[in-house]
């Protein structure tokens, strides 16, 4: 399937990039449709490739050592993903599962470095995605170890909101489908605590829920639940 050129250049990182460039870049790529509930890659698998988010939304979980599975980053559109080489790597840390149906370009891992070589803002791209994910990953690491769980839930809805929220009338809707596990494993704690947690904000009017659907009603009060007590 040809890939349309305009597609990619709409992405902020290759809007900066001249035709001839882009083109060759695209000739090494190929497009994949990916179907929700699918996987892109599998944790220890081969990395043989990297990955280029076009349309949809991926989680990406890993299954720690004692069994327990947790969600390490949503990828959005434009996100680059897979690229364990840069990683010094060999295989993939985790497991890509798209919760859309979602498009994504893949390049076989062996010319990452000559495309970073050959294109600077790729490479400039990468080290923000890996900075990005570091402060992340620092930041939660920090909440599960000083913070309560309600906080933790709240400060994990609000990072959906700010990445994946989608202004409308009654709120903010997290604009992928969301379940209540998923937060459960994003902020490594149960179902059930999150469940109730989730119960208790929607008769607060803080949040409204469904199947696997949540809008943030509430953005202020949900902020000042997930600050409350920060010095």
């Amino acid at each position: 399937m040809k890939i349309d050129r305009s597609v990619v250049r709409s992405l902020s990182l290759f809007d900066r990039m001249s035709d001839g460039d882009l083109d060759r870049l695209l000739g090494h790529a190929t497009s994949r449709r990916v179907a929700p509930g699918d996987s892109v890659f599998e944790q220890g698998q081969s990395a043989t490739h990297f990955f280029l988010l076009l349309h949809g939304r991926l989680k990406v979980t890993q299954v720690t050592e004692d069994g327990q599975q947790i969600i390490v980053r949503v990828v959005h559109p434009g996100d680059l993903f897979g690229f364990a080489k840069a990683l010094q790597r060999s295989d993939y840390p985790g497991t890509a599962v798209a919760v859309a149906e979602s498009v994504a370009l893949s390049w076989p891992t062996d010319l990452w470095p000559h495309f970073v070589e050959q294109n600077p803002l790729l490479a400039v791209g990468a080290m923000q995605t890996i900075g990005k994910r570091l402060e992340e990953a620092h930041t939660r690491i920090r909440e599960m170890s000083t913070q309560e769980v309600e906080r933790r839930v709240a400060h994990a809805v609000l990072r959906l909101s700010s990445q994946a929220g989608k202004k409308e009338e009654g709120g903010i809707r997290i604009d992928f489908p969301i379940s209540r596990q998923d937060i459960a494993e994003m902020t490594g704690t149960t179902l059930h605590t999150v469940s109730r947690i989730l119960s208790a904000w929607e008769a607060k009017g803080l949040v409204e829920g469904g199947r696997q659907k949540l809008m943030i009603c509430d953005l202020a009060g949900l902020t000042q639940l997930a600050e409350a007590g920060k010095d």
